[in-house]
């Protein structure tokens, strides 16, 4: 779909990573710049807003290929929403399956899914469109913290998730969710944040040569390298910031490469440190 889905990386050890987009969707610009003021954010993505003032976002996903196995990172939206729900969100291009198929990648070779949460943009793939898993395999390694918050009763905290659908996942995941800080395969981990969901965590892959990181919706796109610049939907603020913080200051001093979650245009690069403040270089 864009130039994007050609990137990869060979970290050395026979482990490699390829980014996979799953397609496309849009997003209120105002709600993923939250408290930032309009009169700021407004000069850098005006070339980006649709006539509803809305960006398009990536639904980027990596595929992590190691001596021990596969591990895919996120699903994006999936292909199980309707003709009016997806118009709604202005989805397009090709959805997980088909992005992975195209891409030469075969399904049925993933051991493990992991997703840094449970929102409809990321868990959406993990059902193809008949309702039946989509990784026949695949462990789905999700923080138990966060299935917890996806299928609690809190109105808020439903707004976000497809219920219905994790409802039905939920069993094929039970046996592998995480607690905390986890190996899923010889240099593939999964580390709890917090901060945007109450189960959120970030994704990292060290190789022989270098470490490519995954940090889900704590960084979305290049804006979200200042920590204090949050979507409006983020259920602990104060937990992102400090998350942010330690992660951005890991990645600088180890010199990581990062994914943005939904960046559409250079979704790889790195964090640097400026005049006290982080910054992001694409690649």
């Amino acid at each position: 779909m864009h130039d994007a889905n050609d990137w990869f990386a060979d970290l050395g050890g026979g482990t490699r990573v390829a980014l996979v987009v799953a397609g496309m969707f849009r997003s209120d610009a105002g709600v993923l710049l939250g408290h930032v003021p309009w009169t700021t954010w407004n000069p850098m993505v005006a070339d980006e807003l649709d006539e509803y003032r809305r960006l398009r976002q990536a639904l980027n996903c990596l595929l992590v290929e190691t001596p021990a196995g596969r591990v895919l990172v996120e699903t994006g939206i999936g292909e199980r929403l309707d003709e009016k729900a997806a118009t709604m969100r202005g989805l397009e291009g090709l959805p997980i399956l088909d992005a992975m198929r195209a891409a030469r990648f075969d399904p049925e070779s993933v051991d493990v899914v992991a997703l840094s949460h449970l929102h409809f943009d990321h868990a959406g793939g993990l059902l193809d469109r008949a309702g039946q898993r989509a990784f026949k395999r695949a462990a789905i390694v999700a923080q138990r913290a966060e299935w917890e918050v996806a299928l609690s009763d809190n109105s808020r905290n439903a707004a976000g998730y497809d219920q219905a659908d994790l409802r039905l996942v939920r069993p094929l995941a039970e046996a592998d969710m995480a607690d905390g800080e986890r190996e899923l395969l010889p240099g593939v981990s999964v580390v709890a944040t917090g901060g945007h969901t109450g189960g959120h965590q970030a994704v990292i892959v060290r190789g022989q040569t270098g470490t490519v990181a995954f940090f889900g919706d704590l960084c979305m796109r290049p804006w979200s390298t200042e920590p204090t610049w949050l979507p409006s939907f983020d259920d602990f603020p104060l937990q992102s910031v400090d998350a942010k913080e330690g992660l951005f200051a890991q990645a600088v001093d180890e010199r990581w490469r990062i994914a943005l979650s939904h960046e559409p245009v250079k979704p790889i690069g790195r964090i640097r440190r400026a005049d006290g403040a982080y910054r992001y270089i694409a690649d």
